[in-house]
């Protein structure tokens, strides 16, 4: 879980990110309320789909806003100063629309908020909470909005503000991070031991969440490819099917384990039984893209310099068109975030991005794979997170 310090640091970060004249800030994003004050809905619970908003005042800290539901779901404590709970259901009386419930602790708290100018994460919060606040009184300033009565306006875009901040990730962030990564690596392992021919994906997926949430030692989420590549179908992705591995398949297993809102996301890919030449080919050409692209990981290098990197080896192999896709990306609490590893990439490395590096090969008559390693940028190279064994 994300740790009080790093919630209040990040709060601190945030207030010294928008203009001074702000008074409040409303957070709508679920994700930006977890990175704010570590309150999440566990995924896995009856409030799934709930959330709740998050509001920050410079001299009152910080007011969770939800239902009596939505909170008391929460996947960890919540660092916050206070809460505002609306009851929403009290095994006595019919409920109410849920989402009026939310909007409801809005207007508990939106007395003390008119006149003074703040801003709302306009991305997510719901026009209703909007109308709460804005009401017939003086409204509030909001992106790109110009607040006519008490002449305050600003152009603050706060979901992107924040989105740039969840870049640098925090020392909690990254501690968190690491445990969905020893989880995923335990999945991996487990994959090593029971991919043979005759055994279905959706057994393999099975074996490999197990695994993977025993490591954790929590409940979690566990999405992302396990998916068997043939030679005449190279490229496979999604969820598992009851398809049986097959002689010269290629199980490729992309996924990630989900925890607080944080995940890992790398990659493996097994032979089902002795590899090809044409196989072995491939496999060393994807370790020879990430070798290249691990030389290029730094604070300031261009994410579209990184992406030729990765390439190289594979023009220089003769088999430029079997590289189809990104050679990473950034992760956190979103898959795929900023940066991205492409060739017309805008985006530079930075230290505190954690990033991916994931190059793969498809060719028909051969088969499919790739592999994934998960990295924390710094200012004189890279911190390799995941663990896990990348070989056939």
């Amino acid at each position: 879980m994300l740790t009080k310090e790093g919630c209040q640091k990040r709060r601190e970060r945030l207030w010294a990110n928008v203009p001074e004249h702000l008074e409040w800030l409303l957070i709508a994003d679920p994700r930006h309320v977890q990175y704010l004050s570590n309150f999440m809905v566990q995924p896995l619970s009856f409030s799934l789909g709930e959330r709740c908003l998050l509001l920050l005042e410079r001299d009152r800290g910080a007011t969770l806003l939800g239902d009596n539901f939505s909170i008391r779901s929460a996947a960890a404590e919540a660092h916050v100063d206070h809460e505002v709970i609306e009851p929403w259901y009290d095994h006595k009386h019919s409920v109410i629309n849920r989402d009026h419930a939310l909007f409801n602790a809005v207007k508990l708290v939106s007395e003390r908020l008119y006149g003074r100018p703040g801003s709302v994460e306009a991305e997510w919060l719901p026009v209703g909470a909007w109308e709460v606040l804005a009401s017939d009184r003086e409204t509030h300033s909001v992106s790109g909005e110009s607040n006519k009565k008490n002449k305050c306006s600003t152009s603050l875009d706060l979901g992107t503000t924040l989105r740039s901040m969840r870049r640098s990730k925090d020392a909690d962030e990254i501690e968190l991070m690491k445990v969905c990564m020893k989880a995923g690596a335990a999945g991996q392992a487990r994959a090593r031991e029971v991919i043979r021919e005759g055994i279905s994906e959706f057994e393999i997926y099975r074996e490999v969440q197990q695994a993977a949430i025993a490591a954790a030692g929590r409940p979690g989420l566990v999405y992302g490819d396990f998916r068997a590549c043939t030679p005449t179908s190279p490229k496979q992705g999604g969820l598992p099917t009851d398809y049986k591995l097959q002689a010269g398949d290629l199980f490729v297993l992309d996924y990630s384990v989900v925890l607080c809102g944080y995940r890992s996301d790398f990659t493996n890919t097994f032979a089902v039984t002795e590899p090809t030449e044409g196989q072995k080919e491939l496999f060393a050409i994807c370790q020879a893209g990430m070798k290249a692209g691990e030389e290029t990981l730094k604070s300031g290098v261009s994410c579209a310099e990184v992406y030729k990197n990765v390439k190289k080896p594979y023009l220089d192999a003769g088999k430029g068109d079997i590289f189809t896709h990104h050679a990473g990306h950034g992760l956190g609490l979103g898959h795929p975030e900023a940066p991205i590893l492409v060739p017309e990439s805008t985006d530079t490395l930075q230290a505190g991005d954690v990033v991916t590096l994931e190059p793969g090969a498809y060719e028909e008559g051969t088969g499919g794979m790739r592999i994934e390693h998960n990295y924390l940028i710094t200012e004189t190279g890279y911190e390799r997170l995941s663990q896990h064994e990348i070989a056939l």
